[in-house]
């Protein structure tokens, strides 16, 4: 059974040829032609979530993991601007996700009917491409090419399109076959790469002593860490990496918080580079990027495919290949300087790393002392997915499991869409994964429980200190008479909310249940299962603050 309308059937077989193999759908009655003809298509795998915000963030989990489009669908009006948040992480995290709305016909837009908006090119600031479909006989090609080029640029450009598709009734007709339309003969739309001048940084690299290298958030890449483990073994080379690098080694900066917090001026003038070599996505820290930006290189190079990312206002460089590429290019010509650049700042690494073991091994009971014994307890080859705010700054000071693989959502940094992406990536993954998160994160996006396409074995971790901390934490909320309104505290548990949707729950309120309730926390079970961790919120920030104090 397939939908009557041309245009639906059209919709259906581009995504089918362009490899998509998952849709997310939202339920409503605009819609009913793509839902119908993406059910009902053998090679295509549906899933039905109704909360549309939690629907598109889902979808960007499985996108993430799968790294190839996935499709969401919904009807018409208000149910598409749900899609946006998760549209803008998707756009600044290089996440191929292909956005399908129903839509009334031109005719009826602005006129009083219901269920209606402006829905051409409503995601124009955060968007690759917007196709607007017609429904009209004589727009076959016209609709052909766009489909085409929509769904060519979210693969090449790994980014989210629009495909906006218009209805007039009737909407539930159906026939027995699927029309057969070509999308083979289409022309590619890769985007053009300039060439690089390799003569050019080879003899700038090879001249400098003070060499950094900083890798971003990353996917777990073999072929980077091989050649990155290269460049460890140049005295000259500094490399710097953050938990969501996905970047391994005993000689590079793991805890960049932790190393560079309280230097001097000489101290930081000594760390300055002279060349800055970046690649990944967005850095977490801070700090890097205050010192960086005040301290600049006298060089700075981006190494990315698709975007120059000026992050430090000193992009002197744009390199448009693989970083792996430009690795593997520079590490032939490059030449070992003699330098005490890298010896010397992981010296402070070691020495700094003594001070954290013996400050946590007296810590207190709070959220710092929590994480440290939540990612010691995490099984190896595990998936992490880390909510935003203060948790993932959190995971910035530890040495994470080398097997482990890390994701976050640092494009928009946004609390919005955590756990709907943790179930996502939950979804699409063949190992275990282990969601962390804030109160407010978690009860922010708690419709992410609401689907029923969770495994088992997916884990969350809730770290609740009843409100934000983060902002007890970070110079100026505490200042102000509005403390109220920055950390927004609630009395709000988790432990309904489980029974509600089938999970397992245990609740955590010290240190030693803490660690009794993790031992078969991860053990295989008939429901996923949520461990609510209640830490107390008056000495949450005097801990971290004392933490760097001590450093």
């Amino acid at each position: 059974m397939f939908p009557k309308k041309e245009l639906a059937q059209l919709v259906v077989s581009a995504c089918n040829q362009f490899n998509i193999d998952t849709v997310v759908i939202s339920p409503g009655s605009r819609n009913a032609p793509l839902t119908v003809g993406f059910s009902n298509h053998p090679e295509i795998k549906t899933l039905s979530v109704v909360d549309e915000r939690c629907a598109a963030f889902f979808a960007m989990g499985i996108a993430q993991q799968k790294q190839q489009p996935v499709a969401i669908v919904c009807s018409s009006g208000s149910a598409l601007l749900n899609y946006y948040p998760a549209i803008a992480e998707a756009f600044y995290s290089n996440i191929p996700l292909v956005v399908i709305s129903a839509d009334r016909p031109k005719h009826l837009i602005d006129i009083g009917d219901g269920q209606t908006i402006r829905q051409e090119n409503v995601f124009e600031n955060h968007i690759l491409f917007s196709a607007n479909l017609i429904e009209e006989e004589n727009q076959l090609k016209n609709n052909t090419d766009l489909l085409t080029e929509a769904l060519q640029t979210s693969i090449n450009n790994k980014g989210p399109v629009h495909i906006n598709v218009p209805f007039d009734e009737p909407l539930y007709e159906t026939v027995e076959e699927l029309k057969f339309f070509d999308f083979t003969n289409v022309t590619s739309n890769a985007v053009e790469k300039s060439q690089v001048d390799y003569q050019k940084i080879s003899s700038i690299w090879n001249s400098s002593t003070k060499k950094m290298i900083l890798v971003g958030s990353h996917f777990p890449d073999t072929e980077l860490q091989k050649i990155l483990n290269v460049y460890a073994e140049d005295t000259s080379v500094l490399v710097l990496t953050e938990t969501t690098s996905n970047i391994y080694h005993p000689k590079f900066i793991n805890s960049i918080d932790k190393l560079i917090s309280k230097l001097t001026e000489k101290e930081y003038k000594e760390l300055q580079p002279e060349v800055l070599l970046t690649l990944g996505g967005m850095v977490i820290s801070k700090r890097i990027k205050q010192f960086l930006r005040k301290l600049q290189p006298k060089h700075h190079w981006h190494v990315d495919e698709l975007k120059a990312m000026d992050t430090y206002h000193c992009l002197s460089e744009f390199l448009q290949v693989k970083p792996v590429t430009l690795l593997t290019s520079l590490s032939k010509e490059k030449k070992n300087v003699e330098s005490s650049y890298q010896h010397a700042w992981l010296q402070e690494k070691e020495q700094r790393a003594v001070k954290h073991e013996e400050y946590l091994k007296d810590c207190e009971y709070s959220d710092l002392k929590s994480f440290e014994v939540i990612l010691e307890s995490i099984p190896d080859n595990s998936q992490v997915q880390i909510s935003n705010s203060s948790i993932i700054r959190y995971s910035q000071l530890f040495d994470v499991n080398s097997t482990l693989k890390v994701f976050c959502n640092r494009g928009t940094s946004g609390i919005d869409g955590s756990t709907s992406t943790a179930v996502g990536a939950a979804y699409a993954s063949k190992n275990q994964t282990i969601f962390i998160t804030g109160d407010l994160s978690f009860f922010y996006d708690s419709n992410a429980l609401w689907n029923t396409n969770i495994p088992k074995d997916f884990r969350i971790i809730i770290l609740n200190n009843a409100g934000g901390g983060i902002f007890r934490y970070i110079p100026g909320p505490l200042t102000t008479n509005a403390t109220e309104y920055f950390e927004t505290p609630h009395g709000l548990t988790a432990e309904h909310m489980s029974k509600m949707y089938g999970f397992d729950y245990v609740q955590v309120n010290d240190l030693k249940s803490l660690q009794t309730s993790l031992t078969s926390f991860y053990e295989e079970s008939k429901q996923p299962k949520i461990m609510e961790v209640f830490t107390p919120k008056e000495i949450n920030d005097v801990v971290l603050k004392n933490y760097f104090k001590n450093l």
